[in-house]
């Protein structure tokens, strides 16, 4: 199992270019399913997740081609089986996209229950009756089983806005016979970028960006050439991880509409950044310290669906906080687990109170302790990451496939900007 070995102390300073998006990158690989043409997906992250979605693409019949770094070509003439192996469906919670696709080509899909973050319950109900008013029918066992000898547009409100929910049924909907009124949707930039993918395919989705999404059924879909943007759960994490190590970061290629929900929560800690363009500037000398509510009230930050605080952020925050003057609640409210990682960050030396599995009390600033760490998940990785990197002396962080899973090629990147952290892999022969 690899690990990184970081010593902290050091602020990062320089230029990093921000990846794609993760969370577009996924559903829009189980979309190039829809069509037997070619498909083009630009600006993808070279991430574990990712070759994970490849592997089961082509599992499934597909061919894939990397004609340069970031462009992945997909095409899919015959799908060979409508069932997902077991083996990789274990690793990747985002297998579940294949539901949809699968279903609306091939009228099934039999998918095992989905990996990924433990980070709490993470429903898949949404997914079944969202797909069971399509026209669908379920049977749940050891795996998932859907079949519909037709799909049928509906009028459906979803039980929760759920994003991967969203994207199954969207691309149950496209094809399907008649119009469907999706409400209660998901809006995230990732969910809206898919959707832009879809239509550039030839589907018809008014209401992008919105909570009500309406999908006119067509009969075949075509090929496109598609640009995902830019990963601004990864720019989050940078621009958290500039202000906690007093650096000074530009990151390039940003798409500044998607933080404003991120740039109040960080407002709330003392910590700005510029932006022109694509470009946004995290300067050095922040004021690190927390801006009391009216009356002195201790302020919160807390998550939501989008254009809430995204919650992929809240372990992110949750260490910056750490380094800030004052007092702030965070509060995690969609997911019971993810919050467990901050009795690393006590043990490092953090001021953290956890209140319940969704509230947790930070009194900064607090010098941090190098420790011994294991990370649980993709961003609680990136989190301790961020821990280390401030804290003083060595840190040892392993279980690091969790963190590349969302982020790329990592150490190199960070190291450019002064980060002083090597990866060590154990030798198995």
């Amino acid at each position: 199992m690899s690990e990184y070995i970081i010593n902290g102390g050091a602020p990062l300073n320089g230029t990093i270019k921000a990846s794609g998006n993760k969370n577009a990158a996924l559903p829009c690989i189980a979309a190039a399913l829809l069509t037997d043409e070619p498909v083009v997906l630009r600006n993808i992250p070279e991430i574990e997740d990712v070759q994970v979605m490849l592997e089961i693409y082509a599992a499934l019949g597909g061919s894939v081609e990397s004609p340069e770094p970031n462009i992945i070509s997909l095409r899919l003439d015959n799908i060979t089986t409508s069932t997902i192996p077991v083996d990789l469906a274990k690793k990747i919670r985002a297998s579940i996209l294949f539901a949809g696709s699968l279903l609306a080509r091939t009228g099934k899909a039999v998918l095992p229950p989905p990996g990924g973050d433990v980070i709490g319950r993470r429903r898949l109900d949404t997914h079944l009756l969202a797909l069971t008013e399509l026209g669908a029918k379920v049977k749940t066992n050891d795996t998932f089983s859907f079949t519909a000898k037709s799909l049928i547009g509906a009028d459906i409100f979803l039980d929760e806005a759920s994003v991967t929910g969203t994207e199954n049924a969207v691309m149950a909907a496209v094809l399907a016979r008649g119009t469907t009124i999706l409400t209660n949707a998901a809006s995230e930039p990732h969910v809206q970028d898919f959707c832009r993918m879809l239509v550039s395919m030839g589907a018809k989705i008014e209401g992008i960006g919105s909570n009500i999404l309406t999908i006119t059924g067509v009969k075949k879909l075509g090929g496109c050439d598609f640009t995902i943007g830019a990963d601004f759960m990864e720019v989050g994490s940078f621009i958290g991880l500039a202000a906690a190590t007093g650096g000074d970061l530009h990151i390039e290629g940003t798409r500044p509409q998607d933080l404003r929900p991120a740039k109040v929560a960080f407002g709330k800690l003392g910590i700005h950044w510029a932006q022109e363009g694509t470009v946004i500037h995290v300067p050095k000398n922040q004021p690190m310290e927390v801006n009391c509510d009216l009356g002195g009230m201790i302020p919160k930050i807390d998550d939501a669906p989008w254009p809430g605080f995204p919650p992929d952020l809240t372990s992110i925050i949750t260490v910056v906080a750490t380094q800030v003057k004052g007092t702030v609640l965070i509060h995690e409210k969609m997911f019971e687990s993810r919050m467990f990682f901050v009795d690393k960050l006590i043990g490092m030396g953090a001021r953290i109170v956890l209140c319940d599995p969704h509230r947790a009390v930070v009194s900064g600033p607090t010098k941090l302790r190098g420790s011994e760490l294991t990370s649980p998940d993709v961003r609680a990785g990136m989190a301790m990451l961020i821990a280390a990197l401030c804290a003083e002396g060595k840190s040892v962080i392993r279980n690091v496939y969790q963190i590349e899973r969302g982020y790329e090629n990592l150490v190199d990147r960070l190291s450019s900007l002064g980060a002083r952290i090597v990866k060590k892999t154990p030798f198995l022969g």
